[in-house]
């Protein structure tokens, strides 16, 4: 089963990471990627840009509205994630616990299952369309 990792944290938690020796900050999760690596169940993982660059489509409004990040109301943003292919939720959550959190205050990791395209109606035109890609293209 597939789980991704949302790595989030608060505007105090990204503060504080300022204060840490970014080779070091480096090291550590370099060393975390290369246990999923060794465990074989890394499957990807990213860091995300400052959500500064970002924008949010807020679909709210007849016409959707584009605005510029920071995002003011949010309380915890998206900072990167993993995506593990692991035996259950149990050993997801076990991963999480060793994902390096800088100090932890102000940080936190959301788990969710990722779903597969066979959980979907095999029928539906879209489905066959998508899964006739992702053979095409080695994905499945």
């Amino acid at each position: 089963m597939k789980y991704m990792l949302i790595m989030r944290a608060t505007d105090e938690g990204y503060a504080s990471m300022g204060a840490l020796d970014f080779d070091e900050v480096i090291a550590t999760m370099g060393r975390f990627n290369d246990e999923l690596i060794r465990a074989g169940v890394l499957l990807a993982a990213e860091g995300l840009a400052d959500a500064s660059e970002g924008v949010v489509v807020d679909y709210s409004a007849e016409a959707p509205v584009v605005t510029d990040g920071p995002y003011g109301e949010t309380k915890e943003l998206f900072g990167g994630f993993y995506i593990l292919n692991v035996a259950s939720k149990e050993e997801a959550v076990e991963w999480a616990k060793r994902l390096p959190a800088f100090g932890g205050k102000g940080f936190k990791t959301e788990i969710r299952r990722v779903t597969t395209i066979d959980e979907f109606p095999q029928d539906n035109e879209w489905i066959k369309k998508e899964r006739a890609w992702r053979e095409a293209n080695g994905q499945l």
